[in-house]
Parts: structure tokens; sequence; C-alpha cells
């Protein structure tokens, strides 16, 4: 078994293929400013002049109200284990990797928590990483996430087989290993490399960045209780100290929420008051546009995150259903398949089962189950399970129906089993030998 490639057959190469060895990071020349930071990674300052950063990001609420949308539907999805066979596939739930996404991923998470901070580690920083733990066997026991800014990737190239990853990382008791690629589950999201996904906060930093702006702006604007700008004017010289003064014993008598109180002016001072007017600022059309655009970014239909100026009843069904296939479907694909690569013997994979999701309302539903049973699809029992629904006892939950009226494709009536004796349509069958 080659362990470096997770399957394989040594017989199948005469040669014999020389590993690198497994030396701690300290001797390896990939190095990076996060990557032993303890899990904080920043993406810089924007352009709009405020730094972005993951807190920062979860600070807006239409980011924050995507990412739960996205994480909770992707960790509600069921995760199965399948063996393909020659009749089509089969459960395989009993594989020891499936039973960590199904039931007991680690001593302290739910699988529902473990798949949603999975989720969340890849919409944040671009890629999911865990430690895997072993026992006999060489079996699976359990999965330890490792934070983001605490993994990164080095890479070995061999003419033969390629190239091998080895992942450098610190564990969370605090020790810096080098690992090969069978003891970490590595998800990476959309990549340029194929390697280190890409971090959408670092990426999208002007974007999250002008929102934040807005948002703080707002916020200042309310804090001085909705008061706008203030210009205090004189005809008269006045020195550097009197300025400081005057405005020192403005912003102290009459700024902020307090400064409700009648303004006594000496000096032939004169106030003038800055308007700001919001609609010609286009305040609210600027956010309305920012949540749309945090929709592009976290993936996710407007409507999702509460945003409903171009949604009707009659198209929410539809974007709901589209979001499952074009916005979580990607998600899907890369978890189970990396699943797969990871945990699933030759001749088996993990698949999400999306049945829940995309079921439409009750009428269209019950519509969908009474075609599949007079087709034969389907028995009653198998229905029935769908809503969770006991079985019935007997043939009436058993047994499946067909059509009366359909023949058999190629088969002439008289020869079809079942047909009653008498090909011309008479019931006694010995008046067809009868002669005149």
């Amino acid at each position: 078994m080659d362990l470096f490639r997770g399957r394989g057959n040594a017989a199948t190469s005469a040669s014999v293929r020389a590993e690198p060895p497994l030396t701690a990071s300290a001797t390896s020349s990939v190095q990076s400013a996060t990557q032993w930071s303890n899990g904080f990674v920043t993406a810089g300052p924007s352009r709009a002049g405020v730094a972005v950063n993951e807190q920062a990001a979860l600070s807006i609420p239409a980011t924050l109200q995507a990412l739960r949308v996205l994480t909770g539907v992707f960790a509600m999805t069921p995760l199965h284990a399948y063996q393909r066979t020659d009749k089509g596939r089969k459960p395989a739930d009993n594989l020891p990797g499936a039973r960590l996404f199904r039931d007991d991923p680690n001593s302290h998470q739910t699988p529902f928590g473990f798949m949603e901070l999975a989720m969340a580690d890849l919409m944040l920083a671009g890629d999911f990483f865990a430690y895997i733990s072993r026992g006999a066997g060489f079996q699976p026991r359990a999965l330890t996430r490792l934070k983001p800014g605490t993994t990164v990737i080095a890479q070995h190239f061999d003419r033969q087989d390629g190239v091998t990853l080895f992942y450098d990382a610190t564990l969370p008791d605090g020790t810096r290993e080098r690992f090969p690629s069978r003891d970490i589950l590595h998800v990476p999201g959309f990549t340029r490399d194929g390697i280190n996904g890409l971090n959408p906060v670092r990426y999208a930093r002007d974007a999250l960045g002008s929102t934040i702006a807005t948002s703080q702006h707002t916020a200042d604007f309310w804090a001085r209780g909705g008061k706008p700008s203030t210009v205090l004017q004189s005809e008269q010289r006045i020195s550097r100290e009197d300025k400081a003064e005057i405005r020192s014993d403005w912003q102290r008598l009459y700024g902020g929420l307090s400064g409700e109180s009648v303004a006594v002016l000496d000096q032939d001072l004169k106030a003038e008051f800055l308007t700001h007017n919001m609609q010609e600022n286009q305040m609210i059309e600027t956010r309305q546009f920012q949540v749309v655009d945090l929709a592009r970014i976290w993936g996710v239909p407007p409507h999702l995150i509460f945003d409903l100026s171009r949604s009707t009843f009659s198209n929410i069904e539809q974007q709901s259903l589209e979001f499952v296939i074009y916005h979580l479907g990607p998600h899907y694909t890369r978890f189970a398949q990396a699943i797969t690569k990871a945990f699933a013997p030759e001749g088996h994979y993990f698949e999400h089962l999306t049945d829940a999701l995309t079921r439409g309302d009750i009428k269209s539903r019950m519509q969908a189950y009474w075609l599949q049973r007079q087709m034969g699809m389907a028995n009653a029992n198998e229905l029935r399970r769908l809503d969770n629904l006991p079985e019935i006892e007997g043939g009436a939950g058993s047994d499946y129906w067909r059509p009366s009226n359909m023949e058999v494709a190629g088969q002439p009536t008289a020869n079809r089993p079942g047909t009653m004796p008498g090909a011309d349509g008479d019931n006694d069958p010995e008046d067809d030998d009868v002669e005149e």
C-alpha cells in the first residue's frame, strides 16, 4: 500500500520510489506571515481606508446572514457513502470514514457543527484543513479542525508520480510538524493553482471595505444625534488659542446626543449648519447596491439575505432551487470528492443527499409521488419513507403497480406472461379448435 498516494499496489511498479523525508518544517523554505499566528488571517487595508479582516467582514449584517445560510444549509445536508455495483449503487454507511460525518466526528462536535465550521473556513479563508486521527488498522477515528493560517502546503515533484503534497501544520497542542497528505483532510475552495484556495476576504477587501466605511459613516452621523456639521463664522479676527477654546466649548455644549440646549454666541459669531441631503447623496441606494454586491461575493441569491426588491412570489421557489444547484452544488461536490479521496476504499464514494432541499410544495410533491407509484418506479413504503412515515404491513406497502393498459415493447400480446387463454379474445380456448 502506497501510504502517500492513499491507494495503490506496490507490485505494479518494478522501480523503488524514494519518498521525501518527513522532517520538521523548520528546514522547509515554505514560509508565511500567518503560518504560526494562531489562526488570525488579515486581508490588509482597503481603498476606503478601513481595515478588512474576518472580524470586520462578519460585522456586516448581509455577510453574517449570507454565511449563516450557506454554512447552515450545507451542514444540514446529510453525507452518505455508497458502493458501486453492477446493478447501480448500494449504501455503504458502515465505512469508518462515513461514521465520522454521520455520527461522531470527534469528542466535542456534532456532524452538523463540524460541517458548519468546515464550510465557514472555506468561505472566509479559502481552505479547510483537519487532522485525521487514526486507530487500529489505520482506520480514522477523529477529525480535528486546524485553524486557518496555521497550515502551509509544501510540494514535492517526482517525474514518475507527479506532485506529492505535504502539510506544515501546528496542531492544537502547539506541536509543529510536517505531515503527509494521508494525515490531513484538505478541502480547497476556488483556486488558481489547484492547491491553495483563494481567500474571499482578501480578494474582495475593497468591496467589503466600502461597505464597512459606509456603515461607519452612518453610525457616526447618528452618534452625533443626526446633527449636520457646524461652521462658526465671525467677521472679527480670532486668535488660534481662542479658536481652539471656542471649538472645545461648542463640542462640549452642543455636540453629541445631548446637545439640545440653546446656543448663545458672542464676539459676533454666527452658526451655519452644513446640510446632508441623503436623497441626493443616494445613501439608501448605495447601501442597497452593497447588499447585492455582498450577495455576489458569498454566492447567495439576494432574497436569502432579505433583499426582496426584485423577487416575486412566482420566482422565489425557482431561485431557491437555483441556490441548491448553482450556489451550493459546487461546494457539495468539492467536499464529497475530497472526503472520497481521503476515506473511501476502491469502488466507494461519498455524496450529499439533497432531496429534502429540492422537493417542491406539498401539491407538487404529491403529484410526483403519484406518478412514480403509477409507473411502478416506487412502492408505497418507499414513498412513505421520504416523508418519515411508518411502513404499511403486507403487500399493500411493498407491491409495485403496473398500468394495465401497457404492453412489453416487442412482445406479442398472446405470448405475454399472464395473458388470458384465447388469442382471439374468447374466454374458452377449446372453441378455437372446433371445426364447423
